[in-house]
Parts: C-alpha cells; sequence; structure tokens
C-alpha cells in the first residue's frame, strides 16, 4: 500500500489508517470484539500501518480493545491516540463513565497519557494528539507539556485535532505540530478552505476522520434505518451539520444512491468511491476508516489502489449539485 509521510517528520504511514471509533463499546453500536480483533491482525498483513484510538473511545474501550489486539506486532505500526478530556461516573449508568470536561492543560495531558500507554500496552506512543482545545488553557502550557512528553520519551511526536487556523498557528509559535486531525468527507468539505491548505503550506500532516461520513458511504443505509437512541447519529447532528436529521439524511441516501451507480460503473463500492475521492485531495496523508470485520477490510485496502480521474471528480460534483447537497465548505469546523 502507499505510504505517505506527515509534513516534515520522519513519520510515514499507509495512507488508509484503522479507525477505531467503531470500536468503542455504547457509542457506535454493538461491536463483535473477535471480529474486530481479526480485522485488526489482518490489517497489518493487509498493509496498513497506522492505528488511530482516543482515551475517549468508550471511555477508555477502544484503547484497551486495540492494545489486546495489536499484540505483540505493536513495533510494526504508528500508534496515534488522543487525549485532553477529564471523565466522571455517570450517575444514570451506575459503572459506566462519560466525558465531564476538556481539559488541555500540560498536568491533565501528562497525568492522561499513562493510562493511555497502560491500556495499549507500550512504553511509548508514536503520535500523541490534543483532541479538543478546552478554549482556556494557554496554547503554551499545553505544548510545554507535549514537549515534556517527547523529552521524556513517552511519546514520539504530537499534533492536534479539531483546530482551526489560528488554532494551529498560535501551536506553531510554540513547538512543532506533526498533524491535524479533522472530520473531511464528500458530505463535509469545511477543511478545504483553510484548515487543509494551512496543513499542506505548513508541513503539517493532516488525516482525516470520518472518511465514510459516519456510514453514510458505506453503502449500508436506507429509509428505514433507525439508530438506536445511545448511538450518537441518533442525534441528528454530526460534528455541527445536520447530516442525520431526517430530511437531510434522505437527501443523502439520494445522492449515495447516484454514486453507487457511478462505483458500479468500475465494479466498485460506493465506500471505495469516497476513499479514493478521499486520498485524491491534495494534502490529505491519511483517511482513516473504520473496520469492524475482515469484510470491511479489504474492500477498503482495495480503494487505495484506485485513482479517479477528472471525469469521476467532474461526475461526483454533478451528483450534489444537481441533487442540491451542500458541501458546507463555508460552514466553520467544530473547534
Amino acid at each position: 500500500m502507499e505510504k505517505r509521510r506527515f509534513g516534515m517528520t520522519e513519520v510515514t504511514s499507509s495512507v488508509i489508517g484503522f479507525g477505531t471509533w467503531e470500536m468503542s463499546v455504547r457509542q457506535y453500536g454493538h461491536i463483535d470484539v473477535p471480529a474486530a480483533t481479526r480485522a485488526v491482525q489482518s490489517a497489518i498483513d493487509h498493509g496498513i500501518t497506522l492505528f488511530d484510538t482516543s482515551e475517549t473511545y468508550g471511555p477508555f474501550t477502544s484503547e484497551t480493545l486495540l492494545g489486546k489486539a495489536l499484540g505483540n506486532r505493536r513495533r510494526e505500526v504508528v500508534l496515534v491516540t488522543k487525549v485532553g478530556f477529564t471523565f466522571r461516573d455517570d450517575p444514570d449508568n451506575p459503572g459506566f463513565k462519560k466525558t465531564a470536561d476538556r481539559d488541555s492543560s500540560a498536568q491533565n495531558i501528562i497525568a492522561h497519557v499513562e493510562g493511555c500507554l497502560k491500556r495499549l500496552r507500550t512504553d511509548f506512543i508514536d503520535l500523541l494528539l490534543l483532541h479538543f482545545y478546552d478554549h482556556r488553557t494557554p496554547h503554551e502550557d499545553t505544548i510545554g507539556g507535549l514537549e515534556a512528553l517527547k523529552s521524556a520519551g513517552k511519546i514520539r511526536q504530537y499534533g492536534v485535532s479539531n483546530f482551526d487556523v489560528p488554532m494551529m498557528a498560535a501551536c506553531q509559535r510554540q513547538g512543532r505540530l506533526t498533524a491535524n486531525q479533522v472530520g473531511y468527507h464528500l458530505f463535509d468539505r469545511r477543511v478545504e478552505k483553510a484548515v487543509l491548505p494551512y496543513c499542506r503550506e505548513n508541513g503539517i500532516g493532516f488525516m482525516a476522520y470520518g472518511s465514510l461520513a459516519f456510514g453514510l458511504l458505506s453503502g449500508a443505509f436506507s429509509s428505514e434505518t433507525r439508530f438506536v437512541e445511545w448511538d450518537w447519529r441518533s442525534r441528528g447532528e454530526a460534528f455541527g451539520l445536520p447530516l442525520f436529521e431526517r430530511e437531510h439524511f434522505l437527501k443523502a441516501l439520494r445522492v449515495v444512491d447516484a454514486l453507487k451507480r457511478l462505483a458500479a460503473d468500475y465494479g466498485k463500492s460506493v465506500a471505495q468511491l469516497a476513499i479514493a475521492w478521499l486520498l485524491g485531495q491534495a494534502g490529505v496523508t491519511v483517511a482513516l476508516v473504520g473496520m469492524r470485520n475482515e469484510g470491511e477490510l479489504k474492500e477498503n485496502v482495495a480503494a487505495a489502489e484506485w485513482r479517479l480521474t477528472a471525469e469521476d471528480l467532474a461526475a461526483i460534483e454533478r451528483i450534489f449539485s444537481e441533487a442540491e447537497v451542500p458541501s458546507y465548505i463555508d460552514a466553520p469546523i467544530v473547534t
């Protein structure tokens, strides 16, 4: 599989990364743990070298499952996790924890990395990201904590997630960002206005999450699809956009049907089309994709070799234009 470099660092990885948000119990529906474990091992065999997780996925569930699934192959991969929250018990769900508050302070970051290392069964993290900014901690304090972790050998590189350009620029004045991880897919092109160009021009790797629009571009949904109450998509909103609100959802499904027909002309799936489109965007380093079983894995891996033509790209634009589905390029990203 093709590999790309993260900005001006020595870090390189496969263009498709294994996203593990879907491996978090009670956030993304049912998870078949044995199947997910097999998918992790098979992903390495198929050339995927980057695995992305976060302490908030579950919380803690995804890191724990990934640590076990990687086993003795941990050193073969680029391991990415994210911190920047505090947690408290949820009185309505005894024994289950939920996010309480963002905390970007150096003290909190340094303390929480210890838990990440333990759950992931490793003595260092290749790339640590601040998941969200708390909008109160001075950037010099945050970067100072990340630099301290790097000097101590607990992390190799650091970066951010869900940061806009002013926030990245403030961090760059204090240190050196390796990556920014932000949502990017055919139904959400907000990063194209400023974030992606800034990363490209300043040698910062770009990790796209939500590559399949949180399932919309998987081809698995229909007008009959309903999300259970504790699936986050049941709220209708996806990072500030109304992608799963009923009217928008039904319109999006019509777009997906048209994209399916375009992909079928090549003997491909709509998911492969979505991934190929994303990897063709200048500045994208890695497309993160959830893979809960080996079938999804093989389908996603095959997409890495597909190069869309100018005619294909024009056809995609026409599909969205004719359906009057917005790209939201002028909307601010959720920070």
